[in-house]
């Protein structure tokens, strides 16, 4: 059965999922007996997923929380769930054991980490993308004394040759190992964590082995930025919003996080898939979309009729949006989308609202309350307006290193982020690329993403990706990977033709290459 039969037939568009949706932005008052109890969830858990959910049912007990394949479950529910799961947890992973998450989006990802995150315990959230060899590689790092997983990376977890103890998340049928559900009956106890949990992040690692990203967090850090997001990003507290990019990518766990902190409906898929997205958002009435930029491609290409008439509000991050990309996005389903810019390391930076991204399509707007942006040269010199330079980032999210040793680097309180972006005059960033992506051609430094947003925007293209390989002559040259529209026939020299028409002759690709697909990871971004 589709999701959104199953949610209708699950819940009524039934008491609960009607209660959400007319629920939409009304701020419930706390009770004071419920409102005396929320600084003692703070000091108990710190800041924490565990926390944002405790508060989470004090405020909203009865208010849907999670919207899944398996219906819904509201935030009362949710807090129980967690609460006798981390009772449960506690006799099978010691004080200093750390946690390991291989989930896809569902409930039990959620119920994992508000559980192990009450417990103290560090919570590496693990890629569904990875391979044996490679989680392999990342459990010798990260040291996992429990691994929650769905029964679908059985295969993956054995060739990885993982030695702790695993329990499964989701599961459709019988199985070798403990369930979530069967340890989330467990009569709860309060826990009395010894330190904070740490939620520990992987970056994109589309060129090597992603590396563990650590965090102090403290409510004085994220309160600006969370501020700032309030005042430019319309998200009301109660109305339904799906999350589209995995929840262990920085920007799906962020909106989990805020999602839960609002006391908002989530709406969660395993896979992501346009048209029942656009059903569900429909059928819903949900007013708020995470999304990576594939997926907006994605839901261009499956909107057959009107847009979703509740859709005010998309949030899209975690690769670049191409400018041609942006604009058909919104003359499709209205000015709605907000660009945001961070890295693993440094979360969320700047903000675009629709009216930049209207101006100056492209750009990803100006710095977050409390973060400071500065466009570095090499010597650490800020460089004049509009001139390219190494990005860094300070504020919101302190950096604290990686797992397996190393740091980004420094300067003056910033921190690197590896991409190269200018400001314009009204202090609106914009990233040009990654360091290490820009490439040298016969002496002029070319920036990938120019020449692959100008493909993008070619009628007979679907999907492009362009980088830089070595040539003996010139160094390096680029080179064009290109998904052809359905039904075009474009030729390599059409191609080449329409860049130099528009570009300088050195950014014109001296090779391209027509192929079926990009390889993308679950976040969207193309392997090199």
């Amino acid at each position: 059965m589709p999701l959104l039969d199953r949610v209708r037939t699950v819940v009524g568009l039934g008491r609960r999922a009607a209660t959400a949706v007319r629920d939409v932005g009304a701020l419930h008052p706390v009770r004071p007996d419920r409102a005396v109890r929320l600084p003692f969830v703070y000091r108990r858990f710190g800041p924490v997923p565990a926390t944002v959910g405790a508060m989470a049912a004090l405020r909203f007990p009865n208010r849907t929380a999670l919207i899944d394949e398996r219906g819904t479950l509201t935030y009362a529910e949710l807090e129980r769930r967690a609460a006798g799961l981390a009772t449960a947890l506690r006799t099978r992973v010691t004080e200093d054991g750390t946690v390991g998450v291989l989930c896809r989006n569902h409930r039990r990802f959620v119920e994992a980490v508000l559980a192990a995150s009450r417990l103290g315990n560090d919570v590496v959230l693990l890629n569904t993308d990875f391979s044996g060899p490679q989680l392999g590689r990342v459990a010798e790092r990260e040291r996992p004394a429990l691994l929650i997983h769905d029964a679908e990376f059985d295969a993956v977890v054995d060739e990885a040759s993982f030695a702790g103890r695993r329990v499964h998340a989701w599961r459709d049928g019988s199985g070798p190992h403990e369930t979530l559900d069967e340890l989330a009956e467990t009569p709860p106890e309060t826990p009395r964590p010894a330190r904070h949990s740490r939620v520990i992040l992987m970056t994109s690692g589309t060129t090597g082995t992603p590396k563990g990203a650590r965090h102090d967090l403290s409510i004085g850090a994220i309160l600006p930025v969370a501020l700032s997001h309030t005042m430019r990003v319309p998200v009301r507290s109660g109305a339904p919003m799906v999350i589209g990019p995995p929840l262990f990518h920085v920007l799906g766990f962020a909106y989990l996080t805020a999602g839960l902190a609002l006391g908002t409906p989530l709406v969660l898929f395993r896979r992501f898939d346009a048209k029942r997205v656009l059903e569900a958002i429909e059928g819903l009435r949900a007013e708020t979309l995470i999304a990576v930029p594939v997926m907006l491609q994605r839901l261009l290409d499956a909107l057959d009729g009107p847009r979703p008439a509740s859709l005010r509000v998309v949030v899209c991050g975690g690769s670049a949006l191409h400018p041609h990309l942006c604009e058909a996005f919104m003359d499709a389903f209205g000015d709605v989308i907000h660009n945001v810019y961070g890295a693993t390391e440094t979360g969320w930076a700047t903000i675009a609202t629709p009216r930049d991204l209207r101006e100056r399509p492209g750009t990803v707007g100006r710095p977050s309350l409390g973060v400071r942006i500065g466009i570095l040269d090499e010597r650490g010199e800020e460089v004049p307006t509009g001139e390219i330079g190494e990005i860094y980032t300070g504020g919101g999210l302190r950096f604290a290193g990686y797992t397996g040793g190393g740091a980004r680097p420094v300067r003056d309180g910033l921190v690197g982020t590896g991409d190269l972006g200018h400001v314009d005059e009204r202090g609106r960033l914009f990233v040009d690329g990654r360091a290490d992506d820009m490439i040298v051609s016969g002496g002029e430094n070319v920036f990938p993403g120019e020449v692959e947003d100008l493909l993008g925007a070619h009628p007979d293209v679907a999907e492009v990706s362009v980088g830089g390989v070595e040539d003996e002559r010139f160094g390096q040259r680029l080179a064009a990977y290109v998904v052809r529209a359905p039904g075009a026939t474009v030729t390599e020299d059409d191609l080449k033709d329409h860049v130099r028409s528009h570009l300088a002759r050195y950014k014109v690709p001296r090779d391209v290459h027509f192929v079926d697909t990009l390889p993308r990871t679950s976040t969207g971004k193309v392997k090199r």
